[in-house]
């Protein structure tokens, strides 16, 4: 209870502390939000007009203060490029960098596991060595180059992966988006080829995100138990008889989930965020491309409301690791 406690009272200190940054980030960098929204040819009058209805003439502490306010009341300001509520904008993009994400580490999850417990028990063989270069590869290559390899490869010289974009233009506004997320709005609708165009788009950047992170999770999986294996209840359990794959899943793989479970949750919560150059590739329409936008046209309320979102999902990631902790571990309990 005490370190359930001690965890929920980090929570708004943490959210505080994300506030503060967004907000100085906001007056840090060396764009004008107030030429932002007039523009450059604007008359002075209308300049100073504007920054005295934004607050922007206020002292520091006092204009953090109302963005404090604005933040518990979930307003995030107003988009300059959409004219649209940031908050609405997220909503509308999110979805899609949410499934693209959430395919993404399940593949990662589903190969890079059983890839990395694999090597661990085959150390030193071809197998090891082969899982150790897959994963340099995986984890040298950068995200972009991946993307355009898969492009060249598989849409422009195969033809036989569908070209960038979410789904097909045939497709394009057929479907009621309930959630936001394609393959279950096709799914709900019983479009089946809908679904199958809409998993087909997918296939292409999840395909990317999930090699990419498969490495980096196979990696550690493979380090985490390899020390497992080196234990002396590993030893014991052999001297007794059992299995391999019983002192492998049964013993070694659950005193690796605790540790695991942190390398996953920070997995998932970097492909929430990191997705901005996948997006941009593959045109897919999340929160990276929406953010990556905002910065090029200097919509800092937009830029701003972006990256608190990213932040708050680092630090609900980070409660659920926490809670799967204690629920994996005794010991934690």
């Amino acid at each position: 209870m005490r370190a359930l406690a001690s965890t929920a009272a980090s929570v708004p200190i943490t959210l505080f502390g994300l506030a503060l940054v967004t907000f100085l980030i906001g007056r840090v960098v060396p764009i004008d939000p107030v030429l932002a929204i007039v523009g450059d040819r604007a008359p002075q009058d209308v300049v100073e007009q504007t920054r005295l209805e934004l607050g922007l003439d206020q002292p520091l502490h006092i204009q953090f203060w109302k963005y404090l306010g604005q933040i518990a009341s979930g307003d995030l300001g107003r988009s300059v490029m959409t004219s649209n509520p940031v908050t609405q904008d997220i909503a509308r993009f999110f979805p899609a960098t949410l499934e693209l994400a959430t395919v993404a580490i399940i593949v990662a999850v589903l190969v890079g596991v059983p890839l990395g417990v694999w090597a661990a028990t085959r150390q030193g063989t071809w197998i090891d060595q082969g899982v150790r270069l897959f994963c340099l590869a995986g984890h040298s290559l950068p995200v972009f180059v991946l993307g355009l390899i898969s492009l060249l490869l598989f849409y422009a010289t195969l033809e036989i992966a569908p070209g960038p974009g979410r789904q097909g233009i045939y497709f394009e506004g057929m479907i009621d988006e309930r959630t936001g997320i394609l393959t279950l709005d096709t799914l709900l609708a019983g479009d089946i080829p809908a679904f199958r165009d809409a998993l087909w788009h997918l296939a292409q950047p999840a395909g990317v995100l999930a090699f990419f992170s498969l490495a980096y999770i196979a990696r550690m999986t493979r380090a985490f138990m390899l020390a497992e294996l080196k234990s002396e209840y590993v030893t014991t359990a052999r001297a007794k008889g059992l299995s391999r794959a019983r002192i492998v899943w049964g013993h070694a793989f659950r005193n690796i989930a605790v540790p695991l479970v942190t390398v996953l949750a920070m997995t998932y919560a970097g492909l929430l965020e990191g997705a901005v150059l996948t997006e941009t590739i593959f045109a897919w329409p999340g929160l990276g491309q929406y953010l990556t936008v905002s910065l090029l046209n200097a919509d800092m309320n937009a830029v701003l409301g972006a990256t608190l979102v990213v932040g708050l999902v680092y630090v609900a990631l980070n409660l659920l690791a926490d809670l799967l902790y204690r629920l994996l571990d005794p010991r934690v309990r």
